[in-house]
């Protein structure tokens, strides 16, 4: 039994004042990927200088203006991997790079070392300032840890003195969610105080980080609304979150902590990073897209981006990711399939301005999805999903009466085997209808017209037919060729039998079209039906072809 009482509940904000509840996301943030630190100290396996120069290279052909690139302080391999950069010309002029260092002198020094050469940096500094961490981990009282932040802001300063480039501190008190929000922005506005050189032209970075995801994500919105309002000077400080997703609710915190008046997300691709990972910026993206937001990323081909990320990372991308799994244009529900497969019909029709399909809130092919299928069938599709496959795949726009007949094959195979493939559809489709020529099979006609009485004429057809490989010829007379086969047939078989529906449609355009022709027939003695389906370049044709197919089912199943 789950001892749930060894958990208590992490304090509210008491903040009626609250405005972010009616606010919308009105444009996208400041997008900074924290992929080549956070993210790759999270990998089993770390990604090799190389590894991280590909994935280098793809966050700035996405867009990416602001981009951690490690700790350079920590390792040398992070350290090289900057002075790669920068002697490579690497880092184009319009994107700054952000390096993460502790608040100590030593560290401070080796990172004014590694970024010099670089136009653009932002130096982060930390420090823990979390009730919890205080005490378990520090030891320390609210002064000696706010001395911590002050300490190191003014070691930045002074390293800075002899940085000859373009250089912004940004600082973040590590646990903000679970730190005293009078005492998160007492510690902030002393780094404030301490920098001294902010301006709304050169502002200074307060990251405030969910370090740990420990409330619901409305808690977080309060946290940063609050200190949104209270920060002074507030047009010199750019207010960044950087959420992870320990509650499974980091994209949702991250989106009401932009309503909340966050200007700045730092994030990863898919979401990778320590514990459940960091908030996902390309689910971010796509969500504002979705929106008909602009996300300011190059974000068109998600498949291209998975491919770099898995292999760069040894990670791999969940099915039922967002946007990017193998299976989130999928469906296997039956009407789900039904709708979608309306949907897109309507949308086709209607050539409206706004893409509108139930259960698919983009258009896969908007971010290079469009070759993956949207329809799959196994034993708890329906008759819309397995018509959808046919007119889809292979342009067989079957009658909305043939839909549930077909289905329930369909439905028998996948009942034993699981999933069915198109191909496998296809193959039945061919097997039931297309190829139902056994035992008697059409093979030629002639049709002419025939005087029944003064002034009154018929459609007459001789058909040439096979019954069981032996070769026979009859006649029939009547309201065109359809009714002509119908009567033939019966006095030729001696059965009785109507044409309850008849439907036709081109299966491609151009001279070598081909013309699908579908026969609802009955058996008049017993009320029996089916559908029969008969191709063929020539329409006469394709429809007699139908009927031999429909009396083949219907009387010699």
């Amino acid at each position: 039994m789950l001892n749930y009482k060894r958990y208590k509940r992490n304090p509210v904000v008491d903040y009626p004042e609250r405005e972010w509840p009616n606010k919308e996301i009105e444009k996208a943030p400041i997008w900074c990927s924290v992929d080549l630190r956070d993210g790759n100290q999270a990998l089993i396996e770390p990604m090799v200088v190389e590894e991280k120069m590909e994935f280098f290279n793809m966050l700035v052909k996405m867009g990416f203006k602001e981009i951690e690139i490690g700790f350079p302080a920590a390792s040398q391999i992070e350290y090289d991997f900057l002075r790669q950069l920068v002697e490579r010309r690497m880092i184009p002029d319009d994107v700054r790079v952000q390096v993460l260092v502790q608040c100590r002198e030593h560290l401070i020094k080796r990172t004014f070392e590694a970024i010099q050469g670089i136009k653009k940096v932002v130096v982060h500094i930390y420090n823990s300032t979390s009730t919890l961490q205080r005490d378990v981990v520090f030891h320390k009282n609210k002064e000696e840890i706010k001395q911590i932040a002050i300490e190191g802001t003014e070691l930045v300063k002074k390293y800075a003195k002899d940085y000859d480039g373009d250089l912004m501190l940004e600082y973040s008190p590590e646990s903000f969610t679970g730190t005293e929000l009078d005492y998160a922005l007492e510690v902030c506005t002393a780094v404030q105080e301490t920098w001294g050189m902010a301006t709304p032209e050169k502002p200074i970075i307060f990251n405030l980080p969910s370090t740990v995801e420990m409330n619901t994500p409305n808690v977080y919105a309060d946290q940063i609304e609050w200190m949104n309002r209270h920060f002074k000077n507030r047009d010199s400080i750019i207010l960044s979150v950087h959420p992870h997703n320990d509650r499974g609710t980091g994209v949702a915190a991250t989106e009401l902590a932009l309503l909340a008046g966050a200007d700045r997300v730092e994030g990863t691709l898919f979401g990778n990073g320590e514990r459940t990972g960091n908030v996902d910026i390309l689910t971010l993206a796509y969500n504002m897209f979705s929106q008909g937001i602009d996300p300011q990323l190059q974000v068109e081909n998600i498949r291209e981006l998975a491919e770099v990320y898995e292999r760069c990372t040894k990670m791999e991308i969940p099915p039922r990711h967002p946007y990017a799994g193998k299976l989130v244009f999928t469906a296997f529900s039956g009407s789900h399939q039904d709708a979608i497969n309306k949907g897109m019909q309507a949308l086709h029709e209607r050539n409206g301005e706004y893409w509108e399909v139930p259960y698919l809130p983009i258009d896969p092919s908007d971010i290079g999805r469009q070759y993956e299928p949207i329809v799959r069938i196994n034993s708890q599709s329906g008759k819309g999903g397995v018509a959808f496959v046919m007119d889809t795949f292979y342009g067989f726009k079957l009658p909305k009466g043939m839909h549930k007949e077909f289905a329930d094959v369909i439905q028998k195979i996948s009942e034993k085997q699981g999933e069915v493939s198109p191909e496998q559809i296809m193959d039945e489709f061919r097997s039931c209808y297309l190829e139902r020529k056994e035992p008697i099979h059409f093979r030629k006609c002639q049709i002419t017209d025939t005087e029944v009485e003064d002034g009154v004429y018929a459609t007459l057809i001789k058909v040439v037919y096979t019954d069981h490989g032996m070769e026979k010829t009859f006649e029939g007379v009547g309201n065109g060729p359809i009714d002509a086969v119908q009567r033939g047939l019966e006095k030729e078989l001696g059965i009785n039998i109507k044409v309850l529906d008849y439907n036709e449609h081109a299966l491609r355009s151009g001279s070598n079209a081909q013309a699908a022709s579908y026969i609802h027939l009955m058996d008049q003695d017993t009320g029996r039906v089916t559908y029969g389906v008969g191709l063929s370049s020539n329409i006469t044709k394709s429809s007699i072809r139908g009927i031999f197919s429909a009396v083949n089912r219907l009387f010699y199943m």
